[in-house]
């Protein structure tokens, strides 16, 4: 099973930007992108709330085995945790 791409496609330019990759053309590549981008963020730049897209590929993952009501409460939980993601990454841009 596939994670619908209409959910990930405002996050993922931004997301390939700060994992330095081309952008995720499937949900499995963007989940590995989301990783490197909290490093990236977090651990290298110091960008406060970087470990919400660990929140957030964790949630992820656990929706792309999931079905029906489950899987739409799992992308909700994680579109949550991405919601500050272009901020982020605009404060990473300037750091680069």
């Amino acid at each position: 099973m596939t994670i619908a791409p209409a959910i990930l496609a405002p996050y993922v330019d931004d997301i390939a930007f700060a994992a330095e990759e081309k952008p995720a053309a499937t949900p499995a590549e963007f989940i590995d992108q989301l990783g490197t981008a909290a490093r990236n963020l977090g651990h290298f730049a110091g960008i406060n709330g970087a470990e919400d897209l660990e929140t957030a590929a964790t949630y992820l993952t656990d929706a792309m085995e999931a079905k029906g009501a489950k899987r739409k409460t799992l992308l909700g939980q994680a579109v949550k945790y991405l919601k500050d993601t272009a901020d982020m990454v605009d404060e990473y841009r300037l750091m680069v």
